[in-house]
């Protein structure tokens, strides 16, 4: 005889399912709708839950109110607070409890402005609401609020002294709030810095004759900034980021900090020592420290030749004179370095062009 075993029950539904379908009976129902419409059963239902004494219903509704929280059902629960505080009950201590407990669901939810906002009924109808105050300040210290959530734990350990949650939230309370505190003076001292910075580097620029100007729209920040020289103990030393602009084959290098005490030979021999194999781009071999001439173009289009024995500081002095100067565009100065000869002198009639 052959084994029989029990058949998979066609379209099976599952536990979310089965859920939903319960909860649409009536009497499973996490609310009742505002229109009975033509269920009568749902009807009976209604006029059951609003039957009794103001009183009687607002209990009715905290009751399952507190079925549904201790279920974790937050939104549920806070329903039917909200129908008991509806129903508008004459006992003051179920409409403090219904307030504070709808501020219960509301902390659970994160809706810090409904807890609040219940709280502070609820300390109007009962101005020692020790839950009052505690779940005022739980939902403050969420917003960051410390101090009003030092306040209200204070106001609280007035007339009850003993509530140990309360205290230790205060003291919790009190702690965040002097870290934010402190937080806050380190980054308005970082502004005040940052601006000090900003200001005497302005005024240097200035006694230099530079010329700030800034990058084109889209061109990219480079990570390099101008800034003081910190061995220097008078603070009066900068250090330049620089580019070294190669325009017979349209690239460049970018020196991020040249001392403005330092010669430019000192770079250039750096960049193109004569044993050394020439950069990719330098097929000819003509860059060769020796072999090059290095252009200072300033704001007023004056084109300076620079000695390989200058020093930034003399490059900038001599570019300075006359109300003229060099220019900073991008947080960079710029240099043109070009091998002598025919291509030095093809550069410079372009450029006494192009003025």
């Amino acid at each position: 005889m052959a084994a029989t075993f029990p058949q998979p029950l066609q379209n099976e539904k599952t536990v979310e399912e089965k859920i939903a379908e319960l909860e649409s009976l009536p009497l499973f129902m996490k609310s009742l709708p505002e229109d009975p419409s033509d269920d009568p059963l749902i009807s009976a239902l209604q006029s059951l839950a609003h039957e009794g004494t103001p009183d009687e219903v607002s209990l009715n509704f905290k009751e399952q109110g507190n079925s549904y929280f201790k279920g974790k059902r937050w939104r549920e629960a806070a329903s039917f607070y909200t129908q008991g505080i509806d129903a508008k009950p004459s006992d003051k201590v179920l409409l403090e409890a219904l307030h504070i407990n709808r501020a219960a669901c509301n902390l659970e939810l994160k809706n810090y402005g409904k807890v609040l906002r219940d709280c502070s009924v609820a300390i109007t109808i009962n101005p020692k609401s020790s839950k009052a105050y505690y779940r005022s300040a739980l939902a403050l210290v969420a917003l960051e609020r410390y101090e009003e959530a030092v306040d209200s734990c204070s106001r609280c350990l007035n007339f009850d002294p003993a509530n140990q949650p309360v205290a230790s939230l205060k003291a919790e309370a009190e702690k965040l709030h002097d870290t934010k505190v402190r937080k806050e003076r380190e980054k308005q001292e970082r502004i005040r810095v940052a601006e000090e910075k900003r200001r005497r580097l302005q005024a240097a620029f200035k006694e230099r004759n530079i010329t700030v100007v800034p990058n084109p729209k889209g061109t990219p920040e480079v990570d390099y900034k101008p800034r003081f020289d910190e061995e220097d103990p008078n603070q009066s030393t900068l250090i330049f980021p620089v580019h070294f602009l190669y325009p017979q084959h349209a690239t460049s290098d970018t020196v991020p900090d040249f001392h403005e005490d330092a010669s430019f030979g000192e770079y250039l021999t750096t960049m193109f020592p004569p044993s050394a194999e020439p950069p990719n781009w330098d097929k000819a071999g003509e860059y060769v420290n020796g072999r090059l001439s290095v252009y200072a173009a300033t704001s007023k289009k004056r084109l300076l030749k620079i000695g390989k024995k200058m020093s930034l500081r003399d490059v900038i002095r001599e570019a300075g004179k006359d109300g003229d100067g060099l220019e900073l565009q991008g947080g960079c100065l710029a240099f043109i370095v070009v091998p002598r000869g025919d291509v030095e002198a093809n550069w410079i009639a372009e450029f006494k062009r192009k003025k």
